[in-house]
């Protein structure tokens, strides 16, 4: 590969940049996300917090055992209802401002269990398929119970039942224990997995795109001409790059903010996870705390003992390793597609094989998050086309660290071999139109001198 120019890279790069963020897309979309997803989560918070009864359930029950059973929640109603069930579906969704479910039972259920059944206008929510399961489960069991005439069976039954709730702990390297969760680790994981699938697929996308652009414009000519292909692809790549970590520096900054404010509210001051979480452990009744119920306050407590106990330095180095390392290696084959095509529609049919890869890479977080050292989650995370990805779902659940080397040495291995390839191909590429250039007279651009 041939050596940059640092002036003219660096130009380029400026140019890509400041280009971009001038843009009234990015600087919306920059204030946009971050209150959008705030507001989304408010939302859906307050309807949880403020929800009213929205399925009203009509009881039409034959035998005359089983409607009393049925209490109402803050999401359903239940009602005894003395209409049949042709009286409902005559009437119509329209007309039926009476009942929104249909609750039918026909006969014994101990005897006959198929002898119920629900109806509805529009499909029935699983909610209410549970909770009516749920309840007559219980009502027939205790019921089978009594039947077996064995005295204080049931509470004999209740008493030998055991729930248990086994607490999770790790020992790290010092020989220190601290609390662990596979599922909070896990969702760290996937949320760390979403922000790389999500940047190396829009900013790569925005590389191919750029260069397209630039491309049919035959903006290229002219800038070739003073700028070698190899300082005009890296300058595009980096300068891209540049936009997104900006970017995510902003939405970094406000949820920083966002977490001070909610510490100040919540727990009165200002405190880091480990602070907060002996304030939980106390159950103050003062801030947003007051009056939340006990299990959601111990829960809280856990997750964020979990928290706290993830070495938060090493994931951000590892994220960023990765993030960065992902980047360049799909960029610079996004870089060489566009500049080997002539149209939009050209390059993208080679969008679908590379965002399969990144898909496949994506869902195989989901898998590592149940069993992070089993054999797809490990070989993902080791293979370079995949390892931005499915890598950052296991770290927060730990990696042994020579997977750690392996995988990122492969990374960056396959990331400049791929920038050497792609600049290869730019180079002879960029200044190629009204023709599409087949694999075999690519890789002869391998060889050019």
């Amino acid at each position: 590969m041939s050596k940059l120019n640092r002036k003219k890279f660096w130009t380029v790069v400026g140019r890509e940049f400041f280009v971009r963020v001038r843009k009234k897309s990015f600087l919306v979309t920059t204030i946009l996300v971050p209150i959008l997803m705030v507001a989304v989560m408010a939302f859906v918070l307050w309807m949880t917090m403020n929800s009213v009864a929205k399925e009203r359930i009509a009881i039409l029950d034959e035998t005359g055992q089983y409607a009393s059973l049925f209490e109402d929640t803050p999401d359903y109603s239940f009602f005894t209802s003395h209409k049949s069930l042709e009286d409902f579906k005559s009437e119509g969704k329209e007309n039926s401002e009476e009942a929104t479910i249909i609750l039918r039972i026909t006969d014994d259920l101990l005897h006959n269990p198929k002898a119920i059944t629900l109806y509805g206008y529009n499909e029935i929510p699983i909610g209410v398929t549970s909770l009516i399961e749920d309840t007559l489960s219980d009502y027939l069991t205790k019921k089978k119970l009594e039947e077996t005439g064995i005295p204080n069976l049931q509470e004999t039954v209740e008493a030998c039942t055991v729930s248990l709730s086994i607490d999770n702990y790790k020992w790290d390297k010092q020989g220190n224990t601290k609390r662990s969760s596979g599922i909070v680790a896990g969702i760290i994981g996937i949320v760390l997995a979403f922000l790389s699938f999500n940047y190396v697929a829009s900013y790569g996308a925005l590389v191919m795109a750029g260069v397209l652009e630039e491309k049919k414009s035959r903006i290229m000519e002219g800038m070739v001409s003073s700028v070698r292909p190899i300082d005009l692809m890296g300058g595009k790549i980096v300068g891209i790059a540049l936009v997104g970590i900006f970017q995510l520096l902003i939405w970094a900054l406000f949820l920083g903010v966002l977490f001070l404010v909610f510490s100040l509210f919540a727990f009165g001051g200002l405190y880091d996870l480990s602070a907060i979480s002996q304030i939980v452990s106390q159950n103050p009744t003062g801030g947003m705390m007051a009056g939340m119920d006990a299990s959601f306050l111990a829960d809280m407590q856990n997750v964020l003992e979990v928290i706290a106990g993830i070495n938060i330095p090493h994931l951000i180095l590892m994220f960023l390793l990765y993030f960065v390392g992902g980047y360049l290696l799909y960029a610079s084959l996004y870089a060489a597609i566009a500049a080997s095509m002539s149209s939009d529609e050209d390059a993208n049919q080679f969008m679908m094989p590379i965002m399969i890869v990144l898909m496949v890479a994506f869902y195989s977080g989901f898998g590592s998050m149940n069993n992070p050292n089993g054999t797809m989650a490990v070989w993902c995370s080791i293979i370079p086309f995949t390892s931005p990805v499915a890598m950052l779902v296991r770290i927060p659940a730990g990696v042994p660290v020579w997977q750690q080397v392996l995988s990122l040495v492969l990374l960056y291995l396959s990331t400049f071999a791929m920038l050497w390839i792609s600049a290869k191909i730019y180079r002879v590429g960029i200044l190629m139109y009204g023709k599409k250039p087949t694999l075999k007279e690519m890789a002869r651009w391998l060889f050019y001198k």
